[in-house]
C-alpha cells in the first residue's frame, strides 16, 4: 500500500465515523425502543455495502484500491460491531433477555445476510 493511498483509507474511515455519529444520532432521536435501531441499522447497511463492494472487487468492476477506501476505510468507522457486542450485553444484564437475544444474534443474522445479499447483487457467483 502506498502512503497516498494509506491516507486517502485513514481520511476515509474518519468520515465514516463522522457518518455513524450523525445517522446513529438522528435514529436516536426518531426511534425510542429496547433496541439499539441506530447501531443495528448501522450495521446491517454497511455489511450490505461491504457485501457489493466484495462481490464487484471479485469480478475485478472496482480495483483493490477502491476496495480498501469504501471497504477498509468508510466502512470500516462506520459500522461498529463492538458497540453493538457492548450493547448487547448492557440489555443482558439488565435482564431485558429477549431484546438482548434479538440484538446479539438478529444483528449476526441480519448482518450475515446483508453481506450475502450485497455479494449476489455485486455479481459475486
Amino acid at each position: 500500500m502506498s502512503p497516498g493511498l494509506f491516507v486517502v483509507v485513514a481520511v476515509a474511515g474518519g468520515a465514516g465515523s463522522v457518518c455513524r455519529l450523525v445517522l446513529d444520532g438522528v435514529i436516536r432521536s426518531r426511534i425510542r425502543s429496547d433496541l439499539p435501531w441506530g447501531t443495528i441499522t448501522l450495521n446491517l447497511t454497511g455489511s450490505f455495502v461491504l457485501g457489493v463492494i466484495t462481490g464487484l472487487a471479485v469480478d475485478a468492476v472496482v480495483s483493490d484500491s477502491v476496495r480498501m477506501v469504501v471497504g477498509t476505510g468508510f466502512l470500516g468507522g462506520y459500522t461498529t460491531f463492538s458497540t453493538a457486542s457492548v450493547e448487547t450485553v448492557r440489555l443482558l444484564q439488565q435482564r431485558r433477555l429477549l431484546a438482548g437475544g434479538l440484538n446479539g444474534f438478529g444483528v449476526l443474522a441480519g448482518a450475515t445476510g446483508a453481506a450475502a445479499l450485497g455479494l449476489w447483487l455485486g455479481g459475486f457467483t
